[in-house]
């Protein structure tokens, strides 16, 4: 037997083979619990589609669904049938019985907790297709939810103009595509984070939730790395996070600020694109791409100081910091209801 030609990888092409063989698995395990979430949404659907047709409400029905709910544990106890939850079986056919198939759709794949809490807060429709969609992108989890429909995410994301130059650096279809991939704002609320940090803790916490960040950043982006170094004149320049966005076909470079924008970033940002596109971009790649994030911007400033920039930048807000006083309202508040 000819002996196997064994070629070990390095650390970085480990990593990304690493990167790689996770993403494949959470997108697994994500079509699965999307594929879960629907049967059961599909089962409360018709239960409460049975309760509806009887002509059940809660002043002269409670007995009757009292009754079958006490039957159907014994027979399904991991279901979820309690009478409370029967009837809100009921809240969600006739919430969505008449919307359009999108709407549907977008809350047939959530958990039901998730629908529970969009429920509650009475969402309009195109903010409860906003938020289904969050959700099942990034994964949030109820608690995400929670403080994203608190600090008013879908209507502060409207309210937030687009700041960028891709209009004027890049090709029409390019830029139109751009827009779409980046935001004017980003949720970093899983960082769980309740008081102000420094610029270098804070890239710590994205690149050990690494995971969380490329989600919420959106499809098509792949982590290179934080403190990304540039050589360059026997100096060494370094970008906080680097990644390479597929459907681009360019690499994205990430600048981090803990405070308000400030026009000297796009400097320094331009240089740093200069640097990306003469040092590392292959022959086969598009230029570069820059993001400042930052904790708040002035759209009139950040059109200023872009207007005369030949390399495509823009410039996002982050939200992640919640006061403990909010949080504890927030708490506070969802427990009353569940006492209720």
């Amino acid at each position: 037997m000819a002996e196997m030609n064994l070629m070990p990888l390095g650390e970085q092409e480990y990593n990304e083979l690493l990167r790689q063989a996770v993403a494949v698995i959470d997108q697994a395990r994500s079509s699965l619990a999307i594929q879960v979430n629907n049967t059961v949404a599909n089962a409360y659907w018709n239960l409460g589609k049975l309760l509806t047709e009887k002509k059940l409400e809660s002043k002269h029905g409670s007995g009757v669904v009292n009754r079958l709910s006490s039957d159907l544990r014994e027979r399904f106890p991991d279901l979820g049938v309690s009478p409370r939850n029967l009837w809100d079986m009921k809240r969600f056919y006739l919430r969505y019985l008449y919307s359009d198939s999108k709407l549907r759709q977008a809350v047939a794949v959530l958990p039901w907790g998730h629908n529970l809490l969009i429920m509650n807060k009475n969402l309009s429709d195109e903010q409860t297709i906003f938020y289904a969609q969050e959700v099942i992108s990034k994964s949030w989890s109820r608690d995400m939810l929670l403080h994203a429909i608190k600090g008013n995410y879908y209507e502060n994301l409207l309210a937030t103009p687009q700041s960028n130059n891709f209009s004027q650096t890049l090709p029409a279809p390019v830029a139109e595509y751009a827009n779409e991939v980046f935001r004017s704002r980003y949720n970093l609320g899983f960082l769980g984070i309740t008081e102000p940090v420094k610029e270098l803790k804070l890239e710590h916490r994205l690149v050990k939730k690494i995971t969380r960040f490329i989600l919420e950043l959106g499809k098509g982006f792949t982590f290179i790395g934080n403190q990304h170094i540039l050589p360059f004149n026997g100096k060494e320049y370094k970008v906080d996070m680097l990644f390479f966005h597929r459907g681009l076909h360019r690499m994205i470079a990430i600048d981090l600020k803990v405070g308000e924008f400030k026009p000297e970033y796009v400097g320094k940002m331009n240089y740093y694109l200069t640097l990306l596109d003469r040092i590392e971009k292959a022959p086969d790649e598009e230029p570069s791409i820059g993001l400042i994030l930052c904790a708040e911007k002035d759209h009139l400033d950040v059109e200023v100081a872009l207007q005369d920039i030949g390399k495509p930048i823009g410039v996002a807000e982050y939200q992640y910091l919640l006061p403990k006083e909010e949080l504890l309202k927030i708490v506070s508040s969802e427990m009353d209801k569940i006492d209720e």
